[in-house]
């Protein structure tokens, strides 16, 4: 469940609560006053709030682990490894984690309160032109690279769901509790698939090697690939058959799709999608750089 408010609406300043706002308070958690529902997932969820020292500011989001869930020590460690990692990375393309309560019951993060739409919600509208897909992209590689750089681990769940796109294309790459560093991935063949299958990379689903950085451009080039494509490389409709196709199915050239695709834009797109991570770019950083060039070179088209 992403810590953001998803909205069409553009972005404005907080206003000051009402004294009859303040009567509809939902509950409170520490200092932080719960406002109003805002989401809810299968493990959390979450809250617009403001601090008890800044009565009125509701701009803030609160991701709380449900009751039923406290004893799960899976559930606890994903709001302990976003804790951890939020505050440990700081980029304009990641949302930050404020502050976080993970040591005992109640569970629960806060971040800054973000409005936009996620990009799954805007590709149900239709994909987008080809500079805004870029722009995106380009926006969630910087963030990947700041998250390696900064902290050795991998995102491990990029997916449109997790990228929040604001009213003004800002994008922020959300939810940090699927965050692994490179020693713990070796072990990743042996646990449930993380993420979501349409999204993962070959290497994550098998025992023949580990998952690393590269693993996260894999995930990029997919949702690179449905952006201007409109649809996913590669679909199946049973789990299996879905694994089987990441790790030996070719995914259909993109251009074959999108005859009007610039071949450097579809050339970067499958290198993203190779089986073998040692074939992908290098760094989320190299490949930031790529599609800053493949911006301007495509600026006016459609």
């Amino acid at each position: 469940m992403p810590l953001a408010e998803q909205s069409t609406k553009p972005a404005t300043a907080p206003a000051a609560a009402k004294p009859a706002d303040r009567r509809k308070m939902v509950g409170r958690l520490g200092p932080w006053r719960l406002v109003r529902l805002m989401g809810e997932g299968a493990l959390n969820r979450v809250y617009l709030a403001e601090h008890e020292d800044a009565p009125g500011a509701a701009c803030y989001a609160i991701k709380t682990l449900k009751k039923e869930w406290w004893n799960d020590t899976g559930a606890i460690e994903l709001q302990r490894r976003e804790a951890l990692v939020g505050r440990k990375v700081s980029h304009p393309n990641l949302l930050p984690v404020l502050a976080a309560h993970v040591a005992a019951p109640p569970f629960y993060v806060v971040t800054p309160r973000i409005v936009g739409q996620s990009l799954q919600a805007l590709l149900q509208g239709g994909r987008p032109r080809l500079p805004q897909a870029l722009w995106i992209a380009r926006q969630a590689a910087e963030a990947l690279a700041a998250l390696h750089q900064q902290t050795g681990m991998i995102h491990g769940d990029v997916k449109p769901s997790n990228v929040l796109v604001g009213p003004d294309g800002h994008a922020t790459l959300l939810d940090l509790g699927f965050c692994q560093s490179a020693n713990e991935t070796r072990a990743w063949s042996a646990r449930p698939v993380m993420g979501t299958l349409s999204y993962i990379a070959p290497e994550r689903v098998t025992s023949a090697c580990g998952a690393d950085a590269r693993s996260d451009l894999y995930s990029l080039g997919v949702m690179l690939y449905e952006m201007i494509a409109g649809r996913l490389p590669l679909e199946a409709d049973e789990p299996a058959r879905l694994i089987e196709m990441h790790r030996q199915a070719k995914p259909e050239c993109i251009r074959s799709v999108r005859p009007d695709l610039p071949k450097p834009v579809a050339s970067l797109v499958h290198r993203l999608l190779a089986k073998e991570a040692l074939r992908r770019p290098d760094s989320a950083a190299a490949v930031a750089r790529e599609l800053v060039r493949l911006e301007i070179a495509c600026f006016s088209l459609t």
